[in-house]
């Protein structure tokens, strides 16, 4: 499995993901800045690894100090905290990483600068580590609701590209397959920038666990024909009510899956869960360029010049549409949250 993101050479090394599944290339970042911008301009995407991704940025910002003021170093510090918690607004995990990264600064104060920036190092190679063990960990609760020979439909990206290793909808799959059951995914291509036909399908395709790419309007008919018994989705945010962010048209498949008495699963780490918002109306919904819906690859217009565009970049599934929340510390129906992760 190709990692996501490392830590070498006192360096961030990222895979970039706007190249796959064509060309896989690697982002050598020797400054915090180009961590930042890898994660606003989508070169990493995905909670859990924008989080782990944050947290070995603030360490390497921290690396790269070069004064001996303390003062000044924890100033530096607070505009580098300030940089990565600007990139994106949805995914809550870059925010728990960035409060996590602090909470090491204020617990270190007043130590050496170079006290600091070693324990910054070690907690950002924690939440690395972490992470994967908690994505095997999700991985193995929720293969229990995997059925041999089930077809499973997946929207986005929510494997071990979206992570630091082994996904979280994909861990799911991952592990049902390590068991083995027979299975196959459905991966939606997910408009506009094609993160189920670009990575999802790579990913599976990879790993020789069966996998079918449809387009995600043809997610229905398949529905309609009984070829889903379960879909299974990531997450970006899950307010304190359950109700859950992710990629847009995920809201759509949660709709299709209810109409057709098809059980539909979050597969989030407990990092996702975002207490302090009661509701799906208080997460931020991030808007992107106009670009990714009227051109493909940047490039080839495929919309008129000059065309009005809408392109939010999640959408909001009410937790009445979800049959289960497949967390590191089990399922949870979406209105037990408050009794298990206050």
């Amino acid at each position: 499995m190709i990692p996501t993101v490392e830590w070498k050479n006192d360096h961030v090394v990222i895979l970039d993901q706007r190249v796959l599944p064509g060309e896989v290339r690697f982002l050598d970042c020797e400054i915090y800045e180009d961590v930042a911008e890898a994660i606003r301009n989508l070169s990493v995407r995905g909670a859990p690894a924008i989080g782990v991704t944050a947290s070995l940025g603030i360490a390497l910002g921290a690396k790269q100090y070069p004064g001996a003021d303390l003062k000044g170093f924890l100033l530096h510090m607070e505009q580098v905290c300030h940089a990565f918690a600007s990139t994106r607004p949805t995914a809550v995990n870059l925010f728990w990483a960035v409060d996590r990264m602090k909470r090491i600064l204020a617990s270190a104060s007043p130590s050496t600068i170079q006290d600091m920036q070693k324990r910054l190092q070690e907690e950002a190679l924690a939440v690395l580590d972490e992470d994967i063990r908690v994505n095997r960990a999700l991985g193995k609760f929720g293969s229990a609701i995997i059925r041999d020979g089930d077809h499973i439909l997946t929207h986005c990206n929510a494997g071990a590209l979206a992570t630091a290793g082994y996904g979280t909808a994909l861990g799911v799959v991952r592990a049902a397959w390590e068991q083995g059951k027979q299975i196959r995914v459905y991966a939606d291509e997910t408009r506009p920038v094609l993160q189920g036909a670009r990575l999802t399908a790579w990913e599976l395709q990879q790993d020789g666990i069966p996998v079918t790419l449809i387009t995600d309007n043809a997610a229905g008919a398949l529905m309609k024909q009984h070829k889903i018994q379960c879909c299974v989705v990531g997450a970006d945010r899950i307010a304190a009510n359950g109700d859950v962010a992710n990629k847009i048209g995920t809201y759509s498949v949660a709709v299709l899956a209810k109409a057709h008495g098809i059980p539909f699963y979050v597969a989030a780490p407990s990092s996702t869960i975002d207490m302090q918002t009661p509701a799906g109306e208080g997460i931020p919904i991030e808007e992107r360029s106009p670009s990714e819906v009227t051109c493909l690859y940047g490039d080839r217009r495929i919309a008129p010049q000059g065309i009005d565009v809408w392109n939010p970049a999640f959408d909001v599934t009410p937790a009445a549409l979800i049959a289960g929340i497949i967390t590191e510390r089990g399922i949870f129906a979406p209105q037990d949250l408050k009794e298990h992760f206050s």
